[in-house]
């Protein structure tokens, strides 16, 4: 049996970490708090990560068309049949989640916090959506409940945020990690193992770039290719190599 795990993980799990920090079951609940990106709305140039589907990332995030706490209460009331003595961290998964105006942020992550069982807030988002404002405000939030950021990075190597369009470069992404971390705010950052053209090493050199950081948590997606976006059209033009099943499993016990 492996050490920081509850199912025999070969890693440091995120459901050993909650149980072990609140003492019981915690699941996130996935939200779509109507925000976009300025990688989709024009702003940098481009109309998307080329890997990114149209739901920005939130592809199991509740109904943006219900209000927050509606979709809360449906998600919530749907994973209690499987775990029914458990809290809740109010996750907003779509698109990045501090592309707004301070006062629009407010709102939308304290329409939740009263929320009965709710123990934090889970904010997925960009390191290019922050200023000193939003920096400031999180840092009161971090104050009121349980804050978690997590930061998309998907790869150290410049050559590869310029292929996937992230439109911001590693000095944007250290800068944010730092001005969060100044902050005692707990950073969660996301890669991508198998992203075109990238070697085993690059990814390795990704992993060990991360552990030298002072963060809290690493989340890793493999790639895979979504219908209707720019990573398929070049996937059909010319096809580069898709991570077998058994390299998969290979980057999840090196990373």
């Amino acid at each position: 049996m492996f050490k920081n795990t509850l199912d025999n993980k070969r890693y440091y799990t995120l459901n050993y970490f909650y149980k072990k920090t609140f003492g019981m079951k915690v699941f996130k609940v996935a939200l779509n708090a109507g925000f976009t990106c300025p990688n989709r709305d024009g702003t940098k140039g481009y109309d998307g990560c080329i890997y990114c589907s149209e739901s920005g990332s939130g592809d199991f995030a509740g109904n943006k068309n219900d209000d927050l706490v509606t979709q809360f209460n449906n998600i919530k009331n749907m994973m209690l049949k499987k775990w029914p003595n458990a809290k809740y961290i109010a996750y907003f998964q779509a698109n990045s989640n501090t592309y707004a105006d301070v006062n629009i942020l407010k709102e939308k992550y304290e329409s939740v916090l009263n929320i009965p069982g709710v123990i934090g807030i889970d904010i997925a988002t960009r390191p290019d959506c922050f200023n000193s404002e939003i920096y400031d405000y999180l840092e009161d939030l971090n104050k009121k409940t349980f804050l978690t950021i997590e930061l998309g990075l998907q790869s150290m190597h410049e050559k590869t945020l310029k292929l996937i369009n992230r439109g911001h470069d590693l000095k944007c992404f250290e800068n944010a990690v730092k001005e969060l971390k100044k902050r005692n705010i707990k950073v969660v950052v996301h890669i991508i193992n198998g992203l075109p053209y990238e070697t085993k090493e690059d990814m390795i050199e990704t992993a060990k770039y991360l552990n030298r950081l002072d963060i809290d948590g690493i989340k890793i997606h493999m790639l895979y290719v979504i219908k209707g976006t720019k990573l398929e059209d070049m996937y059909l033009k010319k096809p580069f190599k898709i991570l077998t099943k058994e390299e998969y499993r290979y980057c999840y016990i090196s990373t």
